[in-house]
């Protein structure tokens, strides 16, 4: 055909994404998937299936609808904000067969090897072997767009746990959770207070007689329904909200969101209350934990130290038995076993321009898609990754030398080093607007806010002061979409929408929308402790 041809590995949300960017920049792809369907996280299982993404049947989203969208799809005004993982796939299922993407998939065909080929530093080509039905085959390719996402390889660290070999209940990583079926009566330990930890430990309290919950430095607990019932990301991920937290004292932000977070429930009254502040770790979003805790279905425990046959003894000293399963909510390792060295990965360390690009390619006709872990929303942040990398391998973009791709990773991970609590998880942190618009800078598609301002206040003032959604990045440069004008200034009636299922008398004036009086809300909290910060001397938040 005389078009560049591209492999995508994987058709889960990124994968979707890839094969769309790669048709839009006239680019032939071909999707490898080792499952059955499409969906890859989003499609539920009943059995896990070795290194695919796994999750349990009642998950639903934690970040919502209009945040959580490709930019030119939006999700249905009446879906609700956040969605269970079967209505993510069907939306999914719905942006596939809109823009015809399905043809392009060649289901249950695993990847086995991606390499060079010998004429690689002249022609950037790469040979993938792929196995489908026990029988492998050979392809050339000019790009490779990797999209298997980073939830494939359960961490299971036995090593940190002594005594777990005598143990005589059940354990087992979160993966093989899925359903709270099978452990009514049980007496029930789950490690790690993460987003999957905090779920199952409080979907099994309630069939469980007991629920213990173990954290090494507690964590921030956040909670979806944000003020006035907005979704918490639509209140939050703003661009003056993003501007106020670059240019204002790190300590007075982080005094304010701990005011915010401790009003709800006192984090130290309930033992979750860390060492570090809620912008230094990847947040909990739970709506449930505090209840659970308050009512003794959950009980907050420190790290373990060691494992006795039926018990387990934890760093204070205290001990909890008998028990009957422990789940280790401990996360996941990344990998790519089939690039053969492409991309080395030294303890969950990976060397990517932007997270995105290899540095030291000859040619830069490989790219990672969404291995990223965003304070916000993954899906738009890896479809900016697909709409570079496409235009990249078309020619359109151009990557800078290796030697400034090496100092912008070094620096990316010095800034982590110094802002996040050292983790195996906090290796590929970002923040959403600032790395969204870091990505749609390199393609031209980043929202001009000044020469906005001066074309279309209206919309200027929605893009300023409402939630950074997908749209934004629509508006200009390549793949610019029309009715993103439109989508950006009815969001807020689409937010609504699913709520709207009771017909109302008179109510009084409406509460100020998450676009308008939130912003300003927040902005004048800000000014306010700024004030007093620079009055006192010193910051109200603790080192």
């Amino acid at each position: 055909t005389g078009k560049m041809k591209v492999a995508v590995i994987g058709a889960g949300v990124s994968g979707l994404g890839a094969i769309k960017c790669c048709l839009d920049e006239d680019l032939e792809p071909t999707c490898f998937e080792r499952g059955e369907d499409i969906g890859g996280l989003w499609n539920f299982q009943e059995i896990p299936i070795e290194r695919r993404p796994s999750i349990y049947r009642s998950v639903t989203i934690n970040t919502s609808k209009e945040m959580s969208c490709y930019s030119d799809f939006p999700v249905p005004d009446h879906f609700p904000n956040y969605m269970h993982n079967s209505q993510v796939l069907e939306y999914l299922r719905m942006f596939a067969t809109h823009f015809d993407l399905l043809k392009y998939i060649r289901f249950k065909t695993e990847v086995v090897s991606v390499r060079k080929r010998p004429d690689f530093p002249s022609s950037g080509r790469w040979e993938v072997t792929t196995e489908a039905a026990g029988e492998k085959e050979s392809h050339v390719f000019d790009g490779i767009l990797v999209c298997n996402g980073h939830h494939t390889d359960p961490h299971l660290p036995l090593d940190s746990f002594p005594g777990i070999e005598k143990f005589r209940g059940r354990y087992f990583h979160s993966r093989e959770y899925k359903s709270p079926e099978g452990f009514r009566g049980k007496r029930i330990l789950v490690i790690g207070i993460g987003n999957s930890g905090a779920d199952i430990a409080g979907e099994l309290s309630r069939v469980a007689e007991q629920v213990y919950l173990s954290t090494r430095r507690g964590a921030w607990i956040l909670h979806r329904v944000w003020e006035h019932g907005y979704p918490l990301d639509i209140s939050f991920f703003t661009r003056v909200n993003h501007l106020l937290r670059k240019t204002l004292p790190s300590r007075l932000i982080d005094s304010h969101l701990e005011k915010i977070l401790n009003s709800r429930f006192n984090h130290a009254h309930y033992g979750l209350l860390p060492q570090h502040s809620p912008l230094s770790q990847h947040p909990t979003v739970s709506d449930g934990l505090p209840d659970l805790i308050i009512s003794g279905k959950i009980v907050v425990k420190g790290n373990v130290e060691e494992f006795a046959e039926t018990d387990a003894v934890f760093e204070d000293g205290t001990r909890e038995g008998p028990l009957d399963v422990v789940v280790f909510a401990t996360g996941y390792a990344i990998s790519f076993p089939f690039l053969e060295g492409v991309i080395p990965v030294r303890e969950n360390q990976v060397s990517l321009y932007k997270l995105v690009f290899p540095p030291a390619l000859e040619k830069p006709t490989l790219a990672v898609i969404g291995l990223v872990q965003p304070l916000g929303i993954v899906l738009p942040l890896t479809e900016l990754q697909c709409r570079w990398a496409a235009r990249v391998f078309k020619g359109l973009s151009r990557l800078p030398s290796t030697k400034i791709m090496t100092a912008d990773i070094d620096k990316r991970k010095e800034a982590m080093e110094k802002r996040y609590v050292r983790s195996g998880r906090h290796t590929i942190q970002v923040d959403h607007v600032e790395y969204a618009d870091e990505v749609a800078e390199q393609i031209g598609a980043r929202p001009g806010l000044l020469r906005l301002l001066l074309r279309d206040p209206a919309l200027a003032l929605h893009v300023a002061l409402g939630p950074c959604t997908p749209f934004q990045y629509r508006l200009v440069g390549p793949g610019r979409w029309p009715p993103a004008r439109h989508t950006i200034l009815t969001q807020h009636q689409r937010v609504l929408r699913p709520l709207s299922t009771r017909r109302l008398g008179p109510t009084g004036p409406p509460a100020p929308g998450p676009a308008w009086g939130g912003a300003v809300r927040v902005g004048l909290a800000f000014l306010a402790g700024l004030v007093s910060y620079y009055r006192s001397g010193k910051p109200s938040a603790k080192p």
